[in-house]
């Protein structure tokens, strides 16, 4: 058995108060529990674990209007993150800052067709795909705009396909977004580019809505492209090797915008969980001097520096043989998980 995790959208037009109440319940069930941890710690050095936690909101479901698993849900999330980041106190939850969160254990709803009973409220949501499984979990979310999501944590038979054969290696790029060595290209246009100058207006404007709308359907675009990418590569690939460039480190350069834009890491993550329930092996290696590698001799004979990034395709000196500077990268970046070669090899590990 496997867990996978299906997003719908909530019909809010008159659901949205009810959802917002319970999420300034859970709100305060988040503030208290950093109160009293705040103060245990300043009187005994000491902080509050889940289940101590859970004695103390004991009996305030009726007054909150909230399931008393949603509570312990909150509770657990607390100390989890109080565990994971070694902190004495988190960030208060508030109205303005706080976008609404509610969070469920699966025997406190029932989900029939395109609705969802919790507490005694009824929500309507958008049946975009067909449910299979066993609610084990789940959370009511906002986003940004105001809208609310359900997400359903389902128990499910674990899935396979049949096997291609095939394998890849991904070099990820600005210009083309992943370049796979076998010559196939995934690129979009630039969301950022696109939409910049309505959003610059908008921002001199004042207007916080319209700024609003036009980030998340970037994000949104971002996204949708990210998913049809990363399904496609799992169905079509056994085994899938990603070059380990860093988002982190690129985005302090003049290309940060560029970078952004790009979203390696949700790709990543996207390639990830997909992969998992499908038992394709994805994996992340060293591409340290992948471009200036000749993929047919591993002679170091590429366009090298700052001055050379516009030569797209070479010649090796060595072999004579003529390489696309993207394609013969990710070559390397699936012989490099192979063989090792020259020492390039970092110790894969899972994305």
């Amino acid at each position: 058995m496997q867990y996978t995790t299906y997003q719908f959208r909530i019909k809010d037009s008159t659901s949205g108060k009810h959802l917002t109440r319970m999420g300034y319940s859970c709100n305060f069930v988040w503030n208290y529990c950093n109160e009293v941890n705040q103060e245990r710690w300043k009187k005994f050095r000491k902080t509050f674990t889940n289940f101590e936690l859970n004695k103390l909101t004991a009996g305030c479901s009726k007054d909150l209007g909230i399931a008393a698993r949603t509570i312990e849900a909150v509770c657990q999330e607390y100390a989890d993150k109080c565990k994971q980041h070694k902190m004495i106190r988190l960030k208060w939850r508030s109205r303005k800052r706080s976008l609404g969160w509610v969070p469920f254990k699966g025997n406190t709803v029932k989900v029939k067709d395109d609705t969802i009973t919790y507490y005694g409220h009824t929500f309507r949501f958008w049946l975009s795909r067909p449910i299979e499984g066993v609610v084990r979990f789940g959370s009511f979310t906002q986003n940004s705009k105001g809208h609310w999501f359900v997400n359903l944590t389902m128990e499910v038979a674990d899935s396979g396909r049949i096997k291609t054969g095939k394998e890849c290696g991904i070099d990820l790029g600005l210009k083309t977004i992943a370049t796979l060595s076998d010559g196939v290209e995934f690129s979009r246009e630039n969301l950022t580019k696109k939409y910049e100058k309505k959003l610059a207006m908008a921002q001199r404007a004042r207007k916080k809505k319209r700024v609003t709308a036009i980030h998340a359907k970037i994000r949104n675009k971002r996204r949708d492209w990210n998913h049809k990418a990363s399904t496609r590569l799992v169905q079509e690939y056994d085994r899938i090797i990603v070059g380990d460039v860093s988002s982190s480190k690129l985005i302090k350069t003049r290309q940060a915008k560029s970078v952004s834009d790009a979203g390696w890491h949700g790709l990543k993550q996207m390639l990830a969980y997909k992969a998992n329930r499908l038992g394709v092996e994805v994996r992340v290696v060293k591409e340290s001097w992948s471009t200036v590698t000749c993929s047919s001799c591993s002679k170091r004979t590429g366009p090298r520096g700052l001055g050379h990034l516009a030569v797209r395709e070479w010649v090796c000196s060595s072999c004579g043989s003529t390489h696309s500077r993207d394609v013969n990268a990710a070559k390397n970046i699936l012989l490099f998980s192979l063989s090792g070669m020259t020492g390039q090899l970092r110790e894969a590990s899972t994305i």
